[in-house]
């Protein structure tokens, strides 16, 4: 199975589906991919989230990580961000897509989304995950993850410039994930969970 994992940050994809990426990233025949499309600058020093990112695709064994280039907070609606999403999906021909949720309050995860959706439209399977600015979101569907759980939290703790920052909320990145995971665990009926909305998902009978 080949996996590609869309975030508009670096981090973004390990909150929202990183253990379930774990958990497939365990089975031989998943090959992994992320494009992350920017750097995330305005929120530390682009060449430290560089390198945070980087050991995480060292630690989840992800094949190849595409850089958009794109500027963080001006992700727009427009051909160069669907051009470069279409670009990666024809290299790798997922068979899985995960990508931000649409309906967010950060216009780079809306904007990434809706551009996904317009460069996934033969995609068989595309799967929306939620960012702590996430609006409305009811997940559809679920994975088990707290066999996992203790492993997501190791992969955002990489993610050190943004761990340290101070939230409004008064939590932290690892006390938000954990929170979330449980919050969804409740829902799906296990301890804890990632929970999923499906733009398409092809059922494989």
């Amino acid at each position: 199975m080949k996996i590609l994992a869309i975030g508009a940050h670096p981090d973004d994809i390990e909150y929202g589906c990183g253990g379930t990426l774990l958990k497939l990233s365990k089975k031989q025949s998943s090959d992994i991919f992320f494009f992350v499309a920017t750097k995330g600058e305005l929120g530390g020093s682009p060449d430290e989230r560089e390198a945070e990112q980087d050991k995480v695709i060292d630690l989840l064994g992800v094949k190849k990580l595409y850089w958009g280039g794109f500027a963080d907070t001006r992700l727009a609606v427009d051909r160069d961000l669907i051009g470069a999403i279409e670009r990666v999906i024809s290299e790798c021909r997922p068979d899985i897509i995960f990508v931000n949720y649409p309906d967010d309050a950060h216009q780079d995860h809306k904007n990434l989304a809706e551009c996904t959706v317009v460069a996934s439209r033969y995609c068989r399977k595309v799967l929306f995950y939620e960012d702590y600015t996430s609006t409305d979101y009811e997940p559809n569907m679920f994975t088990d993850i707290g066999d996992v759980l203790d492993e997501k939290v190791k992969l955002l703790e990489v993610h050190r410039s943004q761990v340290e920052r101070e939230y409004p909320t008064g939590l932290d990145l690892v006390e938000s994930v954990k929170a979330v995971a449980n919050f969804r665990g409740f829902q799906a009926k296990v301890k804890y969970a990632e929970g999923f909305c499906a733009l398409r998902f092809l059922m494989d009978i």
